[in-house]
């Protein structure tokens, strides 16, 4: 804030509903639930987004102002006032309430008046608080609060996307605007009208027009007294709509005469209420929020009893170094829960363990290491439970030989195959044991992957799933090795008692979460799946992580040079072509000689930081314009290319090991869908030549062993066509004819020998974006051409696919219906909008009720196949191993001599995965690597 701004009186206003709408939009992709199934989304994004106004601009005097759901003057005034408004969403109703009682635990007044909105209450009172010398700040992202501001009267418009606050004073308002003065954006958004609000402004009229029709004339008052000096249709439509126009220019008009008083004492900014803080953020379950209250001192007695003091919830620089006790919470913990943990250190008291963990039906184990990576880690100590409240810690020696023979004891034990084995992550645990040459035989339940299966969009951690099913606070990690950063300790730093209880209580805790969540397994009828798919991969996928793939680093080495000449060869086209030298990486730099200088498109907009987009979607776009759009595209592409891949891949090879290490995630995608990080290689580009010459770097293992790629041909295309019983598409894919071709030729009614080349990627394009709901809108952007193009193409599809379309109505009538969606195999996908009254909130999910049930049922195929291979090629004693799996193509590191066997066994697990109807069709070719072979 400016040094001029008077330090005592800054006096902030929020529009109340203009942030909560915000708050639960931003997470409307992702929503945020807790464990009670209610949707947090807004309570979070609020609570955010005020605490970050409180650390950061220490406002003196604070106020929230609600909208009243009644009737206003401007309703009086035009009966269709907001009339044509989407319904709220049903879980941003349900939010509301919350809100207000975070608000009112901030110790923050609430303001309304009915028959008036919000936006005319902080009018008044900014208004009112200017005149008794205070600076106003009316934070909102509602660009009719322009017309208000003053030199002391400010916008604050919190940031999008991360991008930081805007302040707007008279001079952006100006800027944005293009006017004179801030009250003439009365009369811009008076002849624009407001679709959101329904106010009609005039037809044909945009915010540019507008802005440039009071520009020119100053006022609508000025501009009917000069209309004579206009023309043609713009003309008409002014002079017939005239008193639509003036209407609208008194709805948007915000009013400053509210009767409500400026109590400069009631909006001072006060202490919040811990207790009730701590209260409803435990009940919501922001866990973070609540670790994070660490205020300095006692201020009154409720505080004190809940033990909370001064300060804002995330603590300000007068907090650094001070003591942070403890926030009193109602979770049993460690030191409140009787419990026996032992730790078991000679071979004697191993023995004696050795012995009560061989009879058991199943049993917990966990590993503690010294770091994450499980081929670089080391085993500190193993935990087992097989009672509730027991456990024992195995502490392992430092020195590798010494820890082996200690671990040699228990190989029988966790070979046992009538044992079952629990863990929660069990996948790291077994491939540590597997660095330390013990393999875990038997069935496993992991109960990370068993919640995500029972709800899918939850968070699936061992601390959540603990608080959320046991009631119990677990000691956390950062507690015993300090925060992560250089100076953070290891397992191995630990002192031996500690290292016991926080082993132990991770094992026992896992043994009472299966208990606890089993039953649940049933009730939502996901334990085929738990039991037939997602169990058994654990091992194939452990395998694979294990195995590695090769990578020729001397080919990427090279390769990054052949890329940096290109880049330099562009970089001198791209300049040449803008006749001047200049900064290629700067968006700054290159909006002004693209929209200024070379003025490849007259609509350019700025963003929000006044400059030019040049953002990818918008030069895709512009891409006919001239030469210089495509050249700095390809630019660009290669550039991230260069270091995303190129360089990035070498660094990740493990020295020990020569190969790249992934991990595939299990409990990441809700559709089912195994996802790869560490690095992600499902992302490697396929559909440029230069993206496709980085799998020429991944190669077989040497030169007796082949790279063979395995890929289902159009698979959700395939299961589309199963599901929805279309005869058009079952027959071609029956007949192996070319989907996309005799799309084509039933869309645009041509003979399949005249579906030219345009028309069949119209149509591929088609093909897929049917499967993930795509609108008239979406298929226009994606293929660049008109909407009208894109609605003709959609209609045409269902025209002759009638079948998909019928398909698809029902998928969401189930899921209205039940609230869930299911895949072929019963994994299911939730979708709590699938009622909304708000449409755009009820797209999100009919678009998901769709979708989930195809790209699902995908997944439970390339899974079902891989559990096959996997035990076909270990039943053969085969050398082969499976490498990586990439969508629906699954890769092997193959002996020449094996090749054929291998390729044989591949197919038909294949195409024999699950029994759709339809041939599932995979296209398999072996090379020395990975691009010669796909």
């Amino acid at each position: 804030m400016s040094d001029t701004v008077p330090q005592d009186k800054r006096l902030f206003l929020l529009d109340a509903y203009a942030l909560i709408y915000r708050s639960y939009f931003a997470f409307i992709k992702n929503p945020r639930f807790n464990s009670k199934g209610l949707n947090t989304s807004a309570m979070l994004g609020f609570t955010n987004t005020l605490e970050q106004l409180l650390s950061k601009e220490k406002p003196t005097h604070l106020a929230v102002v609600f909208d009243v759901h009644a009737p206003t003057f401007r309703h009086e005034m035009y009966e269709p006032y907001k009339a044509t408004r989407d319904e709220m969403p049903e879980d941003l109703r349900k939010a509301i309430p919350w809100v207000r009682k975070i608000i009112e635990a901030y110790n923050i007044p609430i303001l309304e008046k009915e028959g008036f909105e919000a936006d005319d209450v902080i009018g008044t009172l900014a208004k009112k608080a200017e005149r008794e010398g205070y600076t106003t700040y009316m934070m909102t992202p509602d660009k009719d609060y322009a017309q208000l501001v003053s030199d002391n009267i400010f916008m604050y418009k919190p940031g999008r996307g991360g991008n930081e606050v805007e302040i707007w004073g008279p001079k952006e308002v100006k800027e944005n605007f293009e006017v004179e003065t801030p009250e003439q954006v009365i009369d811009i958004l008076g002849l624009m009208g407001d679709t959101a609000d329904n106010i009609p402004g005039c037809p044909g009229v945009g915010p540019k027009t507008a802005m440039k029709l009071i520009g020119q004339y100053g006022s609508i008052d000025n501009l009917y007294a000069h209309i004579g000096e206009l023309k043609g249709k713009q003309k008409e439509n002014l002079q017939t709509h005239e008193e639509q126009v003036r209407l609208s220019r008194q709805l948007v008009v915000i009013i400053q005469d509210v009767p409500v008083e400026f109590d400069e004492v009631k909006l001072t900014m006060d202490d919040p209420d811990w207790g009730k803080l701590n209260e409803i953020f435990t009940e919501l379950e922001f866990r973070s929020m609540v670790k994070k209250m660490a205020p300095d001192q006692v201020t009154s007695k409720a505080q004190a009893e809940a033990g909370f003091a001064q300060g804002t919830l995330f603590g300000g620089p007068e907090q650094v170094g001070a003591a942070s006790p403890e926030v009193p919470s109602n979770l049993a913990n460690i030191e409140n829960t009787p419990h026996d943990y032992y730790l078991v250190e000679n071979a004697m008291q191993r023995a004696s363990l050795k012995a009560e963990l061989s009879v058991q039906a199943e049993f917990c184990f966990d590993t503690e290491t010294t770091g994450l990576d499980t081929n670089t880690a080391e085993l500190v100590c193993l935990s087992f439970a097989f009672r509730k409240g027991e456990a024992y810690c195995v502490t392992l020696p430092e020195k590798r030989e010494e820890a082996l023979k200690v671990l040699e004891e228990f190989r029988l034990i966790f070979e046992d195959e009538n044992i079952r084995k629990i863990g929660q992550n069990i996948k790291y645990d077994i491939l540590m044991l597997k660095q330390y040459g013990l393999k875990v035989k038997g069935s496993l339940y992991d109960t990370m992957i068993a919640h995500y299966l029972i709800q899918p969009e939850l968070r699936h951690n061992l601390d959540y799933l603990c608080e959320t099913y046991l009631g119990y606070k677990k000691v956390e990690t950062e507690e015993l090795i300090g925060k992560k950063g250089k100076n953070q300790k290891t397992m191995r730093d630990v002192p031996v008692e500690q290292l016991r209880d926080y082993a132990c209580e991770d094992a026992d805790l896992t043994l009472q979460l299966k208990l606890a969540i089993d039953a649940d397994l049933d009730k939502t009828g996901v334990r085929p799946v738990f039991e037939e798919i997602e169990m058994p991969l654990i091992p194939v996928l452990a395998d694979m992580e294990a195995t590695g793939v090769t990578l020729n680093t001397k080919a990427l080495d090279e390769y990054a040079e052949v890329l940096r000449e290109q880049l330099i060869a562009l970089e001198a086209e791209v300049k040449e072509l803008a006749g001047e030298d200049f900064n290629l990486s700067s968006p700054k730099q290159l909006g002004p000689i693209l929209f200024e200088k070379l003025q490849i498109d007259s609509k350019a907009k700025k963003t929000k930081t006044k400059q030019y987009s040049t953002a990818e979607e918008t030069l895709i776009k512009l891409v006919d314009k001239h030469p210089i759009v495509s050249k700095i595209l390809e630019f660009r592409g290669l550039k991230k290319l260069l270091s995303t891949y190129v360089e990035a891949l070498p660094q990740l090879v493990d020295a020990k090991t020569g190969k790249i290490h992934t991990t595939y995630n299990q409990t990441i995608a809700a559709t089912g869908r195994l996802s790869s990080t560490n690095p992600n290689l499902q992302n490697i580009p396929i559909r440029d030549e230069n993206g496709r010459e980085i799998r020429r770097a991944f190669t077989a293992s040497d030169d007796n062993h082949l790279f063979l790629s395995a890929d289902y041909s159009q698979i959700e295309l395939r299961i589309m066509a199963a599901l929805s019983k279309d005869e058009h598409m079952i027959e071609a894919f029956r007949n192996n004819q070319d989907i996309h071709a005799i799309t084509a030729s039933k869309i645009y009614k041509v003979p399949l020998d005249e579906v030219t080349s345009d028309m069949r990627r119209k149509a591929k394009t088609a093909n897929f974006g049917i499967i993930y709901g795509i609108s008239a809108f979406g298929l226009s952007e994606r293929l660049n051409i008109s909407r009208s193009e894109a609605k003709q193409l959609i209609d045409g599809y269902f025209e002759n696919f009638s079948r998909v379309k019928e398909y698809m109505d029902e998928c969401i009538a189930v899921a209205r219906d039940k609230g869930y969606v299911e895949t072929i195999r019963g994994r299911r996908r939730y979708l709590n909008d699938i009622n909304s009254a708000n449409a755009v909130v009820r797209g999100v999910a009919e678009r998901n009720a769709i979708n989930a049930p195809i790209q699902g049922s995908a997944a439970d195929v390339i899974k079902l196949a891989m559990i096959n291979i996997w035990r076909e090629l270990s039943k053969h004693k085969l050398k082969a191993k499976m490498l990586l799996q990439v969508h629906d193509e699954l890769n092997f590191d193959v002996p020449k001599n094996e090749l054929e066997q291998v390729q044989k066994i591949v197919k038909e697990q294949m195409e024999a995965a699950v029994e759709i109807g339809l041939p599932l069709l995979v296209e398999m070719n072996a090379a020395q690597n990975w691009l010669e072979a796909h």
